[in-house]
């Protein structure tokens, strides 16, 4: 009888919500009428035929978008060995978008484009870093304002290889790349303090400063971390090296970076494990314990607390290093000794393996997860301060950085469950904090100190995000569960599953999984959600013959009708323009041998006019937006004739937008 009460309830759920849809699709109340009933009907037998209950057409009906009808929020998703950025739309959880980064991309002509060419180089990286082809992105952060996302520029880091970039929101194009001269490892970076006056970008795994050799055995005296605080000019939209510096830390391996803001403005806080600075097996038949045991055998590491406004102070005082890195690039430093005299850099104990640390929407809370602890750790800014001004310290390290004693800096502990890892915040002062070996999301009371539910996810959640989750003001409409496996949520596509993506709606009592978004672009890690409205992206560029790299004219934009072709000796300049249906000039001939640049302006002015080129045998398309200036240069070494053609859909005859490069063989 229970069996049947229950399904007889949750057919009339199903019936009811059958009733509103057809009432709306009828007219703006619900009206019993034939026509009613039957769209009824027809909304029952397409539940019943899919198996659905009423929480999977509630979910239906909050993320479903009819043609037209555009997302509420823009998220930016790390896209892990992809090296890209993946933008999503939320609640509808479509992909808008992979923004070229740090690999080459044949749609956006990411890595063919000469000036794109010279951004990937990237500013202090040495020859072999310009050479990567690809990059392990981890943590993207939007620019801030008072602590708020502006909507003005996104920056993401390159955790294999300690790079990071800068990237417009104007066009959704990476502008700078910028490459770490103290090592080869970060965590990602990045995480801008409120008003983008740094982005702040720890390291990982510590090498010898500078990118030099030292045996392992020398590990404590010769590794160091640090952490790296990159000066942002936004009127010019980049980094600026000159200004930029990093603070020396000691050879525990640092990971994620939160900026205070409020009461701890001027504060930065990274997390940290291999406090025991373990180095892992010498040799095949070492007795040492292996890394993953011997990075976890303390059961404390070291929340490092940064006070970022003071070191700017020592920087501009003088009191710095200026440490030759790797491809002999220089970089200030304030040292390790300095850091911890100066108070620069403080400890306090932090549970063991930690891997997140997040401060509060007030910015009166730092909250820790420790991978293998069952709490999560709150500590006060207010406690810190009080301890750090009286130097009431517990003790020091062996490098002399004071640690403020836990419960000194400690204001309290909620028991959430095991593996607890990243946390962001609502409006209505709720945390909710992602539990890896658990696979739930635990939403628990900020100031209270008290967990009020727990949501399952599928499978291995590792980083979450919600709506402006980590600002000054979050939504609290939605959350995001960046699962690291699907197992069975999606049909089996051979054994390199995707990761999974759930939408979570906080915006009542309980929360309800919405959405299930297969990510099949290597392992996104962490996301910001930001409210679309915020962001306002050119339709097309300002004006014909801009160039999205130096984000002005071009000095080789083309008017039309005045394209050209200059011959100077073994160099050959084409000023071409693109138009629906055609390039001009389209029949180009040259030298074997002869170096050879092509200058495309796209003349259009309508939204969606893209114009690709395409080059068969020479490895080249580029993507020209409306009003854009591209730029490709080849050397012309094999004789042939070649075609070229227009590789978006350019118009109605974009088959016939095409022409020839001939190279005429040598005598």
């Amino acid at each position: 009888m229970k069996i049947k009460e229950k399904t007889k309830n949750i057919n009339q759920k199903i019936a009811a919500v059958g009733l509103f849809l057809s009432g709306i699709i009828v007219g703006t109340t619900i009206v019993a009428t034939v026509s009613a009933q039957r769209e009824t009907d027809k909304v029952l037998e397409i539940a019943k035929a899919r198996g659905l209950n009423p929480d999977h057409i509630e979910a239906a009906l909050k993320t479903y978008h009819p043609t037209g009808m555009k997302d509420e929020y823009i998220m930016f998703s790390s896209g892990g060995h992809s090296g890209q950025v993946i933008v999503i739309g939320i609640p509808s959880m479509r992909i808008l978008k992979y923004i070229a980064v740090f690999t080459p991309e044949p749609w956006q002509g990411w890595g063919y484009d000469d000036e794109n060419i010279e951004i990937l180089r990237g500013d202090l990286c040495d020859p072999q870093r310009a050479k990567l082809t690809w990059a392990d992105t981890h943590h993207p952060a939007i620019s801030e304002t008072n602590g708020d996302y502006d909507g003005q520029f996104l920056f993401i880091g390159d955790k294999a290889n300690s790079r990071l970039a800068v990237i417009s929101l104007k066009d959704f194009e990476t502008k700078q790349i910028v490459c770490n001269p103290l090592g080869n490892s970060n965590h990602g970076a990045a995480f801008v303090t409120p008003n983008s006056e740094y982005i702040i970008e720890p390291s990982q795994y510590a090498v010898p400063q500078g990118g030099r050799y030292a045996p392992i055995d020398k590990y404590a005296e010769q590794f160091r971390g640090y952490i790296t605080f990159w000066a942002f000019d936004r009127a010019k939209g980049r980094i600026d090296t000159e200004k930029s510096f990093a603070v020396e830390v000691p050879p525990y391996w640092q990971d994620l970076c939160d900026a205070g803001k409020g009461p701890s403005y001027g504060y930065a806080f990274c997390n940290s494990f291999n406090s025991e600075m373990a180095t892992g097996r010498k040799t095949l038949d070492s007795k040492e314990p292996p890394l993953e045991v011997g990075v976890s055998a303390n059961d404390m590491d070291y929340l490092h607390i940064i006070n970022w406004k003071k070191a700017e102070e020592l920087v501009k005082a003088g009191k710095h290093k200026e440490v030759v890195g790797v491809g002999g690039f220089k970089f200030k430093v304030i040292p390790l000794d300095v850091a911890a005299k100066e108070r620069i850099l403080v400890f306090t104990p932090e549970p063991k393996s930690p891997h997140g640390v997040d401060v509060s929407p007030n910015g009166k809370w730092i909250v820790v997860g420790g991978k293998l602890d069952t709490n999560v750790s709150v500590y006060s800014i207010e406690k810190i301060k009080k301890a750090t001004e009286a130097n009431k310290f517990e003790k020091t390290d062996r490098y002399g950085v004071p640690i403020i004693a836990f419960k000194d800096a400690l204001e309290a502990q909620v028991q959430i469950g095991l593996g607890p890892l990243h946390t962001v915040f609502d409006d209505k002062g709720f945390a909710y904090t992602s539990v890896f070996i658990e696979s739930v999301v635990a939403k628990w009371k900020l100031e209270e100190w008290k967990l009020v539910e727990k949501l399952p996810v599928h499978y291995n959640i590792g980083h979450i995000a919600a709506a402006e989750g980590d600002t000054v003001a979050p939504d609290g409409k939605y959350v995001i569960a960046l699962n690291k496996w699907s197992i069975d949520r999606f049909s089996p596509v051979g054994p390199l599953h995707p990761q999974n993506f759930q939408l979570i709606d906080i915006s009542g009592p309980k929360m309800k999984l919405l959405y299930d978004m297969p990510i099949p672009l290597g392992e996104p890690h962490y996301a910001q959600v930001i409210k679309a409205d915020k962001l306002s992206p050119w339709l097309v560029y300002p004006e014909v013959g801009f160039s999205p790299a130096k984000m002005k004219k071009s000095a080789h934009a083309v008017e039309f009708g005045k394209e050209k072709i200059v011959r100077k000796e073994n160099k050959v300049e084409i000023y071409m323009t693109a138009i629906r249906s055609r390039f001009t000039p389209e029949i180009i001939e040259v030298n074997q041998g002869d170096e050879v640049t092509f200058y495309i302006t796209n003349v259009e002015r309508a939204r969606e006019a893209t114009h690709g080129f395409a080059l068969g045998g020479y490895n080249v398309n580029i993507s020209i937006e409306p009003g854009e200036t591209g730029s490709f240069t080849i050397k012309a070494d094999m004789p042939g004739v070649f075609p070229f053609y227009c590789s978006e859909f350019c118009s109605a005859l974009h088959l016939e937008m095409a022409g020839y490069l001939l190279v005429k063989p040598k005598k």
